[in-house]
């Protein structure tokens, strides 16, 4: 069956184009993901592919493709906006370079720390409630099993089986516990009892590491120059840095890199511009 479903796939992938409604709802994208995976499939080995194999064909994979490259650039960038906003600040109220130096290497570091401790919260808190749900789902298996079979019949006749034939899977799935709670948590509570958010100590070391390079570039000049020339400098790499991650948001935004670019780098300086112009106006204020 596979080569007349690819057949037929190829030939409808592009039936919503000309349609308003659903390309505005991203249809015509969808329908050549799946055209994608099908025809995927049809060439592989005759056994298919596994799940984690069309959940990288779909980009759905939590890889470097996916979520994790969306992170990195997302937490560059934060400490990059951040710590420049910070920099341009102190350098609007006309202080001594080796104050803007302390200043700036101070937000690197009390950043990366929030950006660290705060992730590390998160993800332990995410896998706690996770494992309250579950908790709370076995509970109910072993104190309203019939319930429980009711559940299991309804999300399977939900997906298209017949009502007799839903009810007989749901009662041979409660023959074995652990088979009905992993349906009832993956299905229900949409859960995947085996990634319940990852490592949070990997995730703090990765939001500190990503958070202080980006932190850095708006830093360093103030290292080997001093004035104006700082100021300068400061702002002409962390628009390289800036224009970089613009163009590494395009990766999983669908615009052109140059748009991508561009929007980045005016963000990042009216930012900066906009803490230059208070930290002049508390300088000239608190100077006198």
């Amino acid at each position: 069956m596979l080569p007349t479903v690819n057949t037929l796939e190829q030939r409808d992938s592009g039936q919503y184009d000309a349609q308003a409604e659903a390309v505005a709802g991203g249809l015509p994208a969808a329908e050549r993901s799946h055209a994608r995976v099908v025809q995927a499939i049809e060439s592989s080995t005759p056994g298919g592919l596994q799940g984690s194999a069309l959940a990288r064909l779909e980009g759905r994979h939590r890889a470097m493709g996916g979520n994790a490259l969306r992170a990195a650039v997302l937490g560059a960038n934060d400490g990059l906006v951040s710590n420049l906003s910070l920099v341009m600040g102190v350098a609007g109220a006309a202080v001594a370079e080796k104050t803007i130096l302390l200043t700036g290497l101070a937000g690197l570091v009390a950043g990366a720390c929030s950006m660290a401790m705060g992730e590390w919260l998160s993800v332990n808190s995410s896998r706690e409630l996770y494992q309250k749900q579950i908790e709370i789902e076995k509970s109910e298996l072993e104190q309203a099993p019939e319930e429980e079979i009711e559940e299991i019949a309804l999300i399977y006749e939900a997906k298209g089986l017949p009502r007799p034939q839903a009810e007989a899977l749901a009662r041979q799935m409660m023959a074995n516990k652990d088979t009905a709670l992993d349906t009832l948590v993956r299905e229900e509570l949409g859960i995947d009892p085996d990634e319940l958010g990852g490592s949070a100590w990997t995730a703090a070391v990765s939001s500190f590491l990503l958070f202080s390079v980006g932190a850095i570039f708006p830093v360093a000049p103030f290292l080997f120059l001093g004035g104006r020339a700082a100021v300068i400098a400061s702002l002409i790499a962390s628009g390289a840095a800036l224009a970089a991650i613009g163009a590494g948001t395009s990766l999983f935004t669908g615009r052109s890199v140059g748009f991508s670019a561009f929007r980045q780098l005016l963000i990042g300086y009216a930012a900066a511009a906009i803490t230059y112009a208070i930290g002049m106006l508390a300088g000239v204020t608190l100077g006198g």
